[in-house]
């Protein structure tokens, strides 16, 4: 017992403390009795400046503002890209919304008249570009039948106006309205560059805008033909415990576009046949292309049915008087209201999950990157990029495509597989073929193929 002394008694005999066991490290500074003890620098060892305080607010702040402006950066970069690319983007992005509208168009010829991919694809498109063709076509005979009238309607009012400004309340004299007139031709004389500039820059617009729709054509074609192999593509570029997520969320955001599409339709049909049916009422002319007009300007959300109705009060200033121009511009107003505080809360408010001010600033961010393509597809995408998001961070707005078999991008539990199968070097791939012919009945398992 005394050669292997055990317990706290050990710890304090001479001989244990001799034996190797490290004694604890000597204190510095002053003992209770108020003596040196050991100084604080050992010999050898330059002494060490102690690191100014930093608060830990300000810590946090630098740590948000590095951050912040690596994103700012990220985000700077993707613009520049955006605009440099500006054709090609916006291409892509009309072909994607399009593609929405008509893949269950593709995805019926291909199930119902057993029409190969390709095939179906190209009938799609044919269709689309039938229909558009007969629209415009409708529209382009009652604009050019209306506006000669319109026209010359438009020449009587304007001789009214100027009787009304020499004869009415204002009493203008004859002379100081033809030096009005004779000021106004001579700017128009002297910026007649710039307007010959414009007209340059306008058919070279109609050729930027031409190659688009052939490069949207040419995506749209594709999209429809082999859209979840391009995806599939895509998604397996990520690392592997990523794909299920990134899939998902793609999922997702595909779904929020189709809704965005379908519901923007239904509002623009809404506000052009209240327009129209108010300018039928009213006795205009060019009925028709004004419905038109409203159908395509109401796209663009909050602002668009009021620009374009705006055309059907000028209609109603110059063809008939100022009272029935001022009854127009009532009816607009109310479609309007009937659109902001009803169609787009409900109906798009559920599609998109945007607050209005968020869609403001997308639109008017949309209008200075790429004009009325951008304040077109503004919405649409932050629409996306608020649903993949969303869902990234734990919040489903689509909670049934969990488990819905017949939902865009493929059945749920068969990612890997369906990835595994595009690597065979086969068109459509087996598993993708198998899911296309059994629509009507839902596997018992989510692996099985056939």
């Amino acid at each position: 017992m005394a050669e292997n002394p055990s317990g706290w008694w050990s710890r304090l005999t001479p001989a244990r403390r001799d034996s190797g066991t490290p004694a604890r490290a000597p204190r510095t500074g002053a003992d209770s009795a108020g003596t040196d003890l050991l100084p604080a620098r050992t010999a050898g060892r330059p002494a060490v400046e102690a690191a100014p305080y930093v608060p830990g607010s300000v810590r946090t702040a630098a740590a948000w503002a590095w951050r912040l402006l690596v994103i700012a950066a990220a985000s700077a970069l993707v613009g520049y890209l955006i605009i440099t690319f500006k054709l090609v983007v916006v291409a892509f992005v009309i072909a994607l919304l399009l593609a929405v509208l008509l893949d269950p168009v593709a995805t019926w010829l291909r199930k119902r008249l057993r029409f190969p991919r390709a095939l179906a694809a190209l009938t799609t498109i044919v269709l689309m570009l039938g229909v558009v063709t007969t629209l415009l076509t409708l529209a382009g005979r009652s604009i050019i039948g209306g506006f000669a009238d319109l026209a010359s309607q438009a020449t009587a009012g304007f001789s009214e106006l100027l009787d009304w400004l020499t004869s009415g309340p204002l009493a203008i004299g004859q002379t100081q309205l033809d030096t009005w007139i004779e000021e106004g031709l001579g700017q128009l004389e002297a910026n007649s560059g710039v307007l010959v500039s414009g007209a340059l820059g306008a058919a070279t617009s109609a050729g930027q805008i031409v190659t688009g729709a052939l490069i949207a054509l040419f995506c749209l074609f594709f999209f429809l033909k082999e859209g979840r192999r391009i995806w599939q593509w895509f998604v397996r570029l990520a690392p592997v415990p990523s794909r299920e997520r990134i899939n998902e969320a793609g999922i997702r955001g595909w779904l929020t576009l189709g809704g965005y599409t379908r519901t923007q339709i239904l509002v623009a049909f809404v506000d052009s046949v209240g327009i129209g049916i108010g300018a039928a009422i009213l006795g205009l002319p060019l009925v028709l292309p004004l419905t038109i007009l409203v159908f395509l300007g109401s796209f663009i959300p909050i602002i668009g049915a009021l620009v374009s109705g705006s055309v059907a009060v000028l209609v109603a200033l110059v063809d008939q008087d100022v009272k029935t121009a001022l009854i127009m511009l009532g009816i607009v107003l109310l479609v309007q209201q009937v659109e902001g505080n009803l169609l787009q809360p409900w109906l798009m408010g559920n599609a998109v999950s945007l607050h209005p001010v968020a869609v403001l600033l997308a639109v008017t961010a949309g209008t200075g990157v790429a004009g009325i393509l951008g304040a077109l597809l503004s919405v649409p995408i932050a629409g996306v990029v608020n649903t993949v998001v969303l869902y990234l961070h734990g919040h489903d707005k689509h909670p049934k495509a969990a488990t819905d078999w017949h939902r865009p991008g493929g059945p749920p539990g068969i990612l890997f597989r369906s990835i595994a199968d595009s690597y065979g070097g086969d068109q459509t791939g087996a598993l993708a073929a198998a899911i296309d012919a059994d629509d009507d009945e839902k596997p018992a398992s989510p692996d099985r193929a056939d």
